[in-house]
């Protein structure tokens, strides 16, 4: 639960830092960390010193549902001869460490990020009329910030949100995100470490699927040049009716050319997905997503998955020399050994005290395989292929409803367990295909159909005999079942 209220003690709005005489009642009602944001939000809005803020009414660190203790909301009245409209800032406080005594974040010193790192900020077009800001912006980024704690993969300039639903849970076209810089506010230095301000910007799904494509900063570029599409400071605006390729049909152009130039730097996506060894009978006590010691099933490995947790929290980065991110051998059953104990990583195992020892995993290689997708994660091996694959990079589907993970190889990726020779290779739950450029552009002519979605009928089954490999597109309720 949240309430709305004028900023006041003991929220951000508050006198000059404390000095070192003040009185400890004085120092925690102005947290330093807290203090520090606030004096950049008063440096761009020194005449709203008391903004409408959003705070939660139990706080985080008491055994409340929302991380940020609080979002002010400020006026903001643009530059019209700049086509900058008049609109809404928010601004988040606490994914970054306002306090600094390990309550929420540990402090890890004053050079590196303070807490995760960075905040949130929003910019919502101000409609015709409008005195108050709305509040749902603030409900957006405190689900934005579970995800965050809840899996401690942070967010960087270019990320893309894939939400399914209107933003304001309207009928606007806007249902996606992508995040960016912000444009006013600069890093500030507290004393627990730096703070960076990174936005929300509202997309249509058209827009998302251009950014999967290609890449979220490409795309963010292209929404600045279209000032009802966000401009400059990349503006949302909910009422927005019309994608930017539906406005500038030139800029799908732009898009097409740079997917054939760059590819794409979407290195990874957690997905409905599975897959099966045709090549060994299921109830082979030793199928490779069914070891157990005792009667616990053997999960994805602490160093497994840190690869593959790595792969998806680095996948909008372009490396020059596409290498598989190393394995750390300082870390096996744990995922976050440097971090408070009570986060659970997304990509951790709840069972991961049945883990087994990474290096009593053998890797083994499969003759026939079987991959299942749901519709949603289908319709992104096209991207896998023809974004990834051909420009010799990686791609990794990672189970959301099951302990396991497919890696899709090319022949320039180092650091794969999947060869040439052995193209389908095993490290227990986890997958790798190898697939030469040969063979993706077969597979590419045979999958057209899922670059459109909705004229798919399910299931749908594609096979390639002479490789053994067959790939099935299924519904959601398979996954979804318990016996899947």
């Amino acid at each position: 639960m949240a309430e709305l209220r004028p900023s006041c003690a003991p929220g951000p709005a508050a006198p000059p830092a404390p000095g070192p005489n003040a009185p400890p009642a004085f120092a925690s009602l102005f947290p330093p960390g807290l203090h520090a944001i606030y004096g950049e939000c008063r440096r761009l809005y020194p005449d709203q010193p008391n903004p409408l803020q959003v705070t939660a009414i139990v706080k985080y660190w008491l055994g409340g549902p929302d991380p940020l203790d609080y979002v002010s909301m400020y006026r903001n009245v643009g530059s019209p001869s700049t086509n900058i409209p008049e609109h809404w800032h928010y601004i988040s406080f606490g994914l970054s460490d306002l306090y600094g005594d390990s309550r929420v974040h540990e402090f890890t010193g004053t050079d590196g990020p303070s807490g995760f790192g960075f905040e949130l900020t929003f910019r919502l077009k101000r409609e015709t009329g409008e005195s108050a800001p709305p509040t749902w912006p603030a409900e957006l980024m405190q689900g934005l910030a579970r995800y965050v704690f809840q899996s401690e993969n942070t967010f960087c300039s270019g990320d893309h949100v894939s939400w399914h639903s209107p933003l304001d849970n309207s009928e606007s076209r806007i249902q996606h995100m992508l995040l960016t810089e912000d444009p006013q506010m600069q890093p500030v230095q507290t004393p627990f470490g730096v703070v960076t301000f990174l936005q929300i910007v509202g997309v249509c799904t058209e827009e998302l699927h251009a950014a999967q494509q290609w890449n979220g900063q490409g795309i963010l570029e292209l929404l600045r040049t279209v000032p009802v599409a966000g401009g400059p400071w990349l503006i949302t605006d909910m009422r927005r009716g019309e994608t930017i390729f539906e406005i500038d049909p030139h800029l799908q152009e732009r898009v097409d050319k740079g997917i054939e130039t760059d590819g794409s730097n979407l290195s990874g996506v957690s997905a409905k997905c599975a897959w099966d060894d045709l090549s060994r009978p299921p109830e082979d006590d030793e199928d490779s997503r069914s070891i157990c010691i005792g009667t616990q099933p053997r999960r994805l490995s602490g160093k497994d998955t840190e690869q593959i947790r790595e792969t998806l929290r680095r996948g909008l980065e372009i490396n020059s020399k596409p290498v598989l991110p190393p394995i750390n051998p300082q870390r096996q059953n744990s995922l976050n050994l440097d971090r408070a104990p009570s986060r659970k990583d997304s990509l951790e195992s709840e069972g991961s005290t049945a883990i087994i020892p990474h290096e009593l995993i053998r890797t083994r290689q499969l003759e026939s395989v079987h991959l299942k997708f749901n519709q949603e994660s289908g319709a992104l091996i096209p991207l896998c292929l023809r974004g990834r694959l051909l420009h010799g990079r990686h791609f990794t589907y990672k189970s959301i409803t099951g302990d396991m993970a497919i890696t899709f190889v090319s022949t320039g990726v180092e650091g794969a367990f999947a060869t040439e020779e052995h193209p389908y290779a095993a490290h227990g739950p986890w997958l790798q295909i190898l697939l030469t450029e040969e063979f993706v552009e077969k597979m590419l002519e045979d999958l057209e159909d899922l670059t459109s979605p909705e004229e798919c009928k399910l299931p749908k089954e594609y096979s390639w005999p002479e490789k053994k490999l067959k790939v099935s597109i299924l519904p959601d309720v398979v996954f979804d079942s318990p016996l899947h």
